[in-house]
């Protein structure tokens, strides 16, 4: 049977298409295509954040074996005469204000406050996140002091803690809490200007915790630095952790939507 014009009627070419498989081929967006660049982006992030923790791994081991022996006291020494010459009354006062901001009462009440927030906006996963690494921080603190036993130096101002010192929980919680919400908050803010200002306030913010536990005395130097390099490892696993569930997760959503895509008629 001859057709004018070289086609089929209506019905015929519908069941042709159907038995020859053309009519089950739908246009996919190429979203796979687009999402490779923000792929490759995070992978080198995440690479990044595994070699920092590494390199902290490495420092707190080196400084901890150090202390031990007895090797750190020189330098503790020459930094603390030579912070102390710095002081006067009027920054004693401002180092004590930094002191109080990377304290437990002052951290907690923060990152409860924090908590609250992320769950008043429904975003549960920011809040749990936040909890998992200042309820870890807090354990990973008295664990490493009740594990080194390090006495405390004299302090140069205030009350000599009764605590051990090594490592510097300030330091600890401080980069902990303040570098998790910088990340929070960077996540969320629009250009490259406001995410710089972030990180630099944030991490500002943290330096000179450190810098007033020395300059009150409480801490010998080489331990505010082990504070910085545990939480850094800390933080760089939840944060490994929290990148590989969400990969996961983003992973299975494309494939059910592939799935559901190349059932379509």
């Amino acid at each position: 049977m001859v057709f004018r014009g070289g086609s089929f009627p209506c019905g015929i070419e519908q069941r042709w298409n159907n038995r020859v498989g053309i009519g089950n081929i739908t246009d996919h967006p190429k979203s796979n295509d687009m999402d490779k660049p923000k792929k490759i982006k995070s992978g080198f992030l995440l690479l990044g954040a595994l070699v920092i923790a590494a390199a902290a791994l490495f420092v707190f081991g080196w400084l901890a074996e150090e202390m031990l022996e007895g090797d750190t006291r020189q330098f503790d020494a020459f930094v603390r005469t030579a912070v102390h010459q710095l002081a006067t009354p009027g920054l004693t006062r401002l180092m004590q204000v930094f002191s109080f901001l990377g304290s437990v009462v002052a951290v907690t009440a923060m990152c409860l406050v924090a908590i609250c927030m992320s769950l008043h906006f429904r975003r549960t996963r920011t809040a749990a996140l936040l909890a998992i690494t200042m309820l870890g921080a807090a354990a990973l603190d008295v664990a490493l002091k009740q594990a080194f036993h390090r006495p405390r130096p004299v302090a140069f101002f205030g009350a000599t803690p009764s605590s051990y010192s090594f490592p510097s929980g300030h330091a600890l919680g401080s980069l902990c809490f303040y570098g998790m919400l910088a990340a929070i908050l960077a996540a969320r803010v629009r250009g490259r200007g406001a995410k710089f200002c972030v990180w630099t306030a944030a991490a500002a913010l943290v330096g000179m915790i450190g810098f007033s536990r020395i300059y009150l005395g409480v801490h010998y130097p080489s331990e505010v630095v082990a504070g910085y390099c545990a939480a850094a490892v800390w933080v760089g696993a939840v944060g490994f952790l929290d990148r590989s569930l969400r990969t996961g997760e983003r992973e299975k959503l494309e494939g059910e939507q592939e799935h559901v895509g190349g059932r379509e008629p």
